[in-house]
């Protein structure tokens, strides 16, 4: 099977691969596929002119879940590349980062040219030091962006680009003011740092963040913060009392508007125009249901949040209608899920999805003539697979087309698709460092004491002309 050079259209050998494949439960092992193991002496050594691969999973302990359904899914990809050159080694990184660690070090004295995984952050850690040192390129699934660094890249989706793919495509809606509610933790203030960064370059102004307890369900007290309910509360009762006086003295206009807000919470300006929330679940719907209780609601507030909000089933939720949310591209997702369903007996997550592309992508360097993996691995012409498009950049992170979904009743719509492919290098869609300048105009913050707030979003304490609008 041929994989194109430079833009490597892997989706389309997918789907020739589809049409050739038996439909018998069988997986092939040609292609090197071998059971996990840690000892040097149960490897065979192959020829020079294979091409081996070390996939690092935690295929027991904590994340054996996780751990046993991407090695199915490389044993998909496999079965469809057949390709007798690329011989793939799995070794358990037995969910610990010493684990990972011995995995790493047994991979690359086997002769591995390159690592898939691992899969948690922490095992990132624990084997990048070895892997840089011996000159092997780590191809992880961590999401957490602060483990990788230059030969350390991932597949993962990281927060930063699902965040300002978000923004930037509510910017281009003109949608100008940001709010963010977030979970005290560490995703919280990715996502913070990510908001800022992404309102830099759309020109959008983050107003207010919100910062809640992770382990809570209750979004009443900080929402009613966030949005200035005290004074637009106050406000209403002064027009309500006003209106009932004219309304006692016959006057009908007043009596229809006094109608019209009998139910409103508050009037005025709740300080922005679109609320970013990256959670999911019944907490989601009770945060987006309290904001409107308290009069922030579509279309004058638009909702926005991350790809944890997808396969939500929020669509009989009247409240949760038109918000919009990032995803990847799934525009070959219903082969991989048929077949791995076909095989293994169950509905995969979309996290084995990026083991199959994964492969895909050590077969396309497999047969570069190119001794640099590294500047193979970083072309900016990117990939193509079961994902859409995806690349990497030279500090370890990536790129993949996200499609922008809308929540409906009938369904969640594609309502602006990824591209099928990067027309640039990258270098404008990279977000610019946080601004904190003398004259940064800064959100509000509730929920959090300012000092430690400023340290988790900034880095550092601001300086006393950039905090005037964070005083409470």
């Amino acid at each position: 099977m041929q994989v194109l050079k430079k833009f490597s259209l892997l989706a389309l050998c997918y789907i020739m691969a589809a049409c050739s494949t038996s439909g018998n439960k069988i997986i092939s092992d040609k292609g090197g596929v071998s059971d996990f193991n840690t000892d040097i002496s149960e490897i065979n050594i192959t020829d020079a002119e294979s091409f081996r691969v070390g996939m690092l999973l935690p295929l027991t302990g904590a994340a054996a879940k996780h751990g046993q359904g991407l090695k199915n899914a490389s044993m998909l990809a496999l079965d469809d590349i057949k390709n007798e050159n690329l011989i793939l080694q799995y070794y358990d990184t037995q969910s610990t980062p010493s684990g990972a660690r011995i995995a790493a070090e047994n991979a690359i004295r086997q002769g591995a040219k390159i690592l898939i995984g691992p899969l948690m952050s922490v095992e990132v850690q624990a084997i990048a030091e070895e892997t840089i040192y011996q000159g092997v390129p780590v191809i992880a699934f961590s999401t957490a962006q602060e483990v990788l660094q230059p030969t350390v890249y991932t597949m993962g989706l990281l927060v930063e680009e699902q965040v300002d793919r978000i923004v930037s495509y509510a910017a281009a809606q003109n949608r100008k003011r940001l709010a963010l509610l977030i979970p005290d933790n560490s995703t919280g203030n990715a996502v913070a740092r990510a908001a800022l960064k992404s309102a830099e370059k759309n020109h959008v102004e983050v107003t207010v963040i919100g910062y809640y307890p992770p382990e809570t369900s209750d979004f009443s007290g900080i929402i009613k913060q966030m949005t200035n309910y005290n004074e637009r509360h106050a406000e209403v009762l002064r027009l309500k009392a006003n209106l009932e006086a004219l309304t006692k003295n016959g006057d009908a206009s007043a009596a229809y508007e006094l109608k019209q807000i009998s139910t409103k919470e508050g009037i005025g300006d709740v300080g922005f125009d679109m609320v970013l929330i990256p959670e999911s679940g019944a907490k989601l719907t009770s945060a987006i249901s309290m904001f409107a209780y308290y009069d922030a609601a579509y279309p004058d507030v638009q909702f926005l949040g991350t790809s944890v909000w997808e396969g939500g089933k929020f669509n009989n939720e009247s409240v949760m209608r038109k918000s919009w949310y990032p995803a990847i591209s799934r525009a070959y997702s219903g082969y991989f899920a048929g077949k791995y369903n076909q095989i293994f007996n169950e509905r995969p997550s979309s996290l084995y999805s990026f083991a199959y592309d994964a492969i895909a992508l050590v077969n396309e360097l497999s047969r570069s003539e190119s001794e640099n993996l590294n500047s193979k691995i970083i072309n900016p012409d990117g990939y193509r697979g079961i994902n859409g498009a995806f690349r990497f950049f030279e500090d370890g992170t990536n790129q993949h087309s996200l499609d922008i979904m809308e929540i409906g009743a009938e369904g969640d719509v594609s309502i602006d698709r990824a591209p099928n492919k990067f027309f640039d290098d990258g270098s404008a869609q990279r977000l610019p460092s946080i601004n904190t300048d003398e004259n940064l105009k800064t959100p509000r913050i509730f929920g959090k004491d300012q000092q430690s707030a400023q340290i988790a979003i900034y880095g550092t304490l601001l300086q006393p002309a950039t905090q005037s609008l964070n005083e409470q």
